[in-house]
């Protein structure tokens, strides 16, 4: 009989007769052809009796006047000792009055299965058994730092605009781009941020930056250089920082950030730049009325851009079209708003099908590669962050409907078929 315990290999052949025969048939050729073969060491059936060779399991059926079947041998011997007696196996022609034929087609190493049975199995318990309500350590801490950072976020004026804790009570304030990256700097303890909402800039922070130290924090792209002008025109900024090229102040990691405040620049050294003109120095010697100089300064500046559009449109079909398409973007947001209320703040994005119904759910920065393996189904894709044109491109690319984030970046090009919104335009 087969001793579990210490089998390493079986061997697996395959038996032919020219005649019906039965499995005794089979097991009297097997012990009568090979024995006296292989020498004492080897013979079948003392190494049965020793528990060294298993049960012979054989299973054979006759059809049409012929025998075909499966025999199987189990081995506890070495590999040499294992392979000498299977090739023992095929020397066989003939079983009880029939031609015969024994063929090896596989020696299983049972160490191999069981090692890849235990493989099969921890995956399926790790997924599936344990308690997924209990987190990881790590999931643990994070899950406080994120509501500790949702908490700590609070909002100013009639707009709702979100900032951090310490707006109202700091000499200096960080300007940024959106809400995002307001948690994100909450996240590294910087507790003075407020955010614009996009290049149209609310009143009630333009009206905040004349009493504060103002630093303009912002994205590495193209987005982030038209809220630095729109900045200098409507309001007073002190200090110019910029996110590294390509990433955005939502995605920084600390020591990224720390860098990136530190290598900020007098918003002199960038007039030239950012193509704004007016003389915005200050004397050191009148800082009580350095309000009052900025208020002038920006007065000189403003008339160059105020001046610049002098001729009308010819007609009026160019307007109507700019209102008919704000009303469709406000449409689309408006359309999945309660699936971005859901994920403000967690930097997560949704897979939705024709039926606005969640079919995948998935990090930000996983977003690109899961829009990429999506099937047919994904007709809508809605997240927490910055729609990006490398995020539009894929979602054409795949046939999706409609692209909806937290705000939008730099995109370029924006395809027929694809609806492209943000919660700001609400």
């Amino acid at each position: 009989m087969q001793n579990t315990d210490t089998t390493k290999y079986i061997v697996h052949a395959k038996i032919r007769a020219e005649g019906v025969v039965e499995r005794p048939d089979v097991v009297g050729a097997i012990f009568g052809q090979t024995e006296g073969l292989l020498g004492n060491d080897l013979d079948l059936r003392d190494l049965q009796k020793t528990g060294r060779i298993g049960r012979i399991e054989v299973n054979i059926k006759s059809t049409a006047g012929k025998s075909n079947g499966m025999i199987d041998i189990p081995s506890s011997l070495d590999k040499a000792e294992t392979a000498v007696l299977a090739a023992s196996l095929e020397t066989i022609d003939r079983i009880g009055p029939c031609l015969a034929g024994i063929e090896i087609t596989k020696v299983e190493d049972i160490r191999a299965s069981k090692r890849q049975h235990i493989v099969d199995r921890a995956k399926h318990i790790l997924t599936d058994m344990f308690d997924e309500n209990v987190p990881e350590s790590q999931e643990i801490t994070d899950e406080v730092k994120q509501s500790i950072r949702v908490e700590e976020m609070t909002h100013y004026g009639k707009d709702n605009i979100p900032c951090g804790p310490n707006v109202m009570d700091s000499d200096a304030i960080i300007v940024v781009e959106g809400r995002a990256d307001v948690l994100n700097l909450l996240r590294y303890g910087i507790k003075n941020t407020i955010a614009v909402g996009g290049t149209n800039v609310p009143p009630a922070v333009a009206e905040l930056c004349k009493k504060k130290k103002v630093t303009a924090f912002t994205d590495g792209d193209r987005g982030g250089e038209l809220i630095i002008k729109e900045l200098l025109q409507v309001t007073d900024i002190d200090f110019i920082a910029r996110a590294p090229d390509g990433k955005g102040v939502e995605e920084l990691v600390q020591k990224e950030i720390v860098r990136s405040l530190r290598q900020k620049i007098p918003v002199e050294q960038a007039l030239d730049r950012y193509q704004v003109g007016g003389n915005r120095r200050r004397n050191s010697s009148q800082q009580p009325a350095r309000r009052q100089d900025r208020t002038q300064e920006r007065r000189e500046i403003r008339p160059r851009v105020v001046k610049a559009p002098t001729v009308k449109p010819r007609a009026t079909e160019r307007p109507r079209r700019s209102s008919r398409r704000d009303d469709s973007i406000k449409t689309v947001a408006t359309e999945f708003k309660e699936h971005m209320d859901e994920l403000s703040g967690t930097l997560s994005g949704r897979l939705l099908d024709n039926n606005k119904k969640v079919i995948k759910e998935v990090t930000v920065k996983d977003l690109a590669n899961s829009i990429k393996d999506v099937d047919s189904k994904v007709k809508s894709v809605v997240f927490d962050g910055v729609i990006t044109q490398r995020l539009v491109d894929i979602a054409s690319e795949k046939a999706i409907k409609n692209i909806i984030g937290a705000k939008i970046g730099n995109v370029t090009k924006s395809p027929a078929n694809l609806r492209i919104a943000s919660t700001g335009q609400l």
